[in-house]
Order: C-alpha cells, then sequence, then structure tokens
C-alpha cells in the first residue's frame, strides 16, 4: 500500500509544528552513537525483514547507525518489556508489532503498561496474512482444505508466529468459521513456522507470506486465500477467506515504531519524520511489496489511535471467542 498524500501532507506538518523541538535537537545532536531498533520475532520473517529495509534507509538518510536486534518470545512481551524500561534517551525504539494491541486480554497483568510505559512514534508497515498449505498436500482448495480437517480426530494443526499475533487470532477465527477442529502451534517468528510447514509437521500457516514467496515461486507451497477485507496487491489471485464464505476471518499484520514514554519529543519527532519519509519513499515500498509486504505510513498520533481501535476490536473479539494463550 502506498503511503497516502494525507499523509504525507499530515507529516510535512507535523515537522513544521516541530521546528523548536528541531532546533533543540541541534543544541544537544542526536544521534551521536547507534540507535538499537529491537524486533520482537526472530530473524526471517516479515517483522525482521521489514525493519532491516527501514534500517538501511534510514542510515542511507542519515548518516547515522541503527542496528537491529531480535527479541523474539512470550507473544512480543519479551521486547516490549525491554523497551518499555529502556533509558529514554532516543537510542532504543521499538519495532511493534499487533500483539502488542492484544497482550493484556491474553496475557492479563504485564511487566509494562502499555498505555504508560511506551509512545507511539510511526506507522510503518501492514503484512497481509495468507492461508498457505504444503502443495504436495492432496488438497488444492479451500473447500477441499476443510473437508481434509473435518475427517481428522484431531483437526488441523496451524502454525503461527506467537500467542497473540495476527496469525494466530485469525487461524482461531477460521477454526470456529470453518467449523473445523484446530490446534494453533506456536513459533518465534513466521520463517519457523514455514520450515514445518515445508516439512509436513503441520498442515497450514495463516501469516505473512515474506518467508514463503521463495518456495510459493518453486512449487513447494500453495496459497489457498488471503485474510484481508479485500484482496491484496502483494498476492491478488488470492481470493479473500470473506469471498469463500468465511465473513469473520479477517486480519492483517502490522508493524510499527514506538519508544520509552519519556523520550524527549524532539527525538519521537525527528524519528517520526525519518520513518515517514522512508515509508514514502517508492524504492522502498517496492522492495516491501517484493517481499509480501505494503508501506503504511501513519504519524504518532494516528499509529496511538490505530492502536486504541486495533485493542478494543481484538479485546472483544478474544472476550467473545474464548480465545486463550496457549
Amino acid at each position: 500500500m502506498v503511503i497516502s498524500r494525507r499523509v504525507l501532507v499530515q507529516s510535512l506538518a507535523t515537522l513544521m509544528v516541530a521546528a523548536p523541538s528541531v532546533r533543540a535537537l541541534a543544541q544537544n545532536p542526536w544521534p551521536t552513537r547507534p540507535i538499537r531498533l529491537i524486533s520482537p520475532y526472530g530473524p526471517g520473517g516479515a517483522n525482521d525483514i521489514s525493519l532491516r529495509i527501514l534500517a538501511d534507509q534510514f542510515e542511507k538518510a542519515s548518516g547515522a547507525k541503527f542496528f537491529v536486534e531480535n527479541k523474539p518470545g512470550a507473544g512480543t512481551r519479551i521486547a516490549n518489556a525491554e523497551v518499555a524500561h529502556a533509558t529514554p534517551d532516543g537510542y532504543t525504539f521499538l519495532y511493534a508489532a499487533a500483539p502488542y494491541a492484544t497482550a493484556e486480554a491474553l496475557a492479563g497483568k504485564l511487566a509494562y503498561d502499555p498505555r504508560a510505559d511506551l509512545k507511539p512514534v510511526a506507522m510503518a508497515v501492514f503484512a497481509p496474512i495468507f492461508l498457505i498449505v504444503n502443495a504436495k498436500a492432496p488438497y488444492k482448495t479451500l473447500d477441499e482444505f476443510i473437508a481434509y480437517g473435518k475427517s481428522l480426530p484431531h483437526g488441523l494443526t496451524f502454525g503461527s508466529p506467537g500467542a497473540g499475533s495476527q496469525p494466530h487470532l485469525a487461524a482461531e477465527l477460521f477454526f470456529q468459521d470453518a467449523g473445523v477442529k484446530g490446534l494453533n502451534v506456536q513459533f518465534r517468528g513466521d520463517a519457523p513456522a514455514y520450515t514445518e510447514l515445508l516439512a509436513g509437521r503441520i498442515d497450514a500457516t495463516l501469516t505473512a507470506i515474506s518467508a514463503a514467496l521463495p518456495h510459493i515461486e518453486n512449487g513447494a507451497l500453495r496459497v489457498l486465500a488471503c485474510a484481508s477485507a479485500e484482496r491484496s496487491a502483494v498476492y491478488p489471485q488470492a481470493p479473500t477467506l470473506r469471498e469463500l464464505e468465511l465473513r469473520n476471518v479477517v486480519a492483517t499484520g502490522w508493524y510499527g515504531f514506538m519508544a520509552p514514554a519519556a523520550t524527549p519529543p524532539a527525538i519521537i519527532a525527528s524519528m517520526e519524520a525519518s520513518v515517514l519519509q522512508a515509508v514514502g519513499n517508492a524504492e522502498i515500498q517496492q522492495k516491501l511489496v517484493a517481499r509480501g509486504l505494503e508501506a503504511h505510513g501513519g504519524t504518532a498520533a494516528e499509529f496511538a489511535r490505530f492502536i486504541e481501535e486495533e485493542t478494543s476490536r481484538w479485546t472483544r473479539i478474544i472476550r467473545e471467542a474464548g480465545i486463550k494463550e496457549e
């Protein structure tokens, strides 16, 4: 998804409003040392891939050093907590993912306060999620896949990149809508889930397509459907699950930057501008689409509203559906 003209105009307005803060940065230069970008997933998945693309662009644009650190586990809560408790000096940022909005509903009390300890900086990327199976499996359509699942006493096994992720929740909605038993197997990112799918040890994944694209292109994996509300430009030949009558299975992964809450506003404004500039870059957009991702820039204020909306929506779904962390 290309960043909208409206977002670009708003980002320029943000820069104008932030001018005094930027002048303050000139008096107290930032950055003067490498900046840590914390990924809540392991290497090779959509979060890690998109973060490294953006980090390279930040370096090209600023000349500063940006290091990606992978801190997977506990449904992204390990990374969230580390950044929440980091020194708020502008040298540690979280590349937050969708489980940020579902952590409390699934896990209860957290080691950090998601509203008070971390501050949104900018929205960056959407990761459309796709239902993908091993190409050697006997089913070639969604109906055949569901029929296969109903024939199994234990039902279907889906790989998900961590508890509370959009793939985890989408899979639970899939089981309910399809009327089939199912088990969510949690991994520390997309890449390990696809390793298991290729080995035939799980039946499917319903997650970001990034790590799967080479295997789809060489015929080892097959795409059955997309969980977006509309067909995705990333893989437009895949029908949506809504089109195939599973109307409630709508979910999209997302990633954006957050900082410790007490980080100086001038640094937040500078980083926000860097993110919006990066995702507005045509070359970066092309790199993301080629890896199954969509640029989706948003200001700090827009990202904050988005997180609140996602938290409200998924908390309701989790409670109504009785979804529990495994």
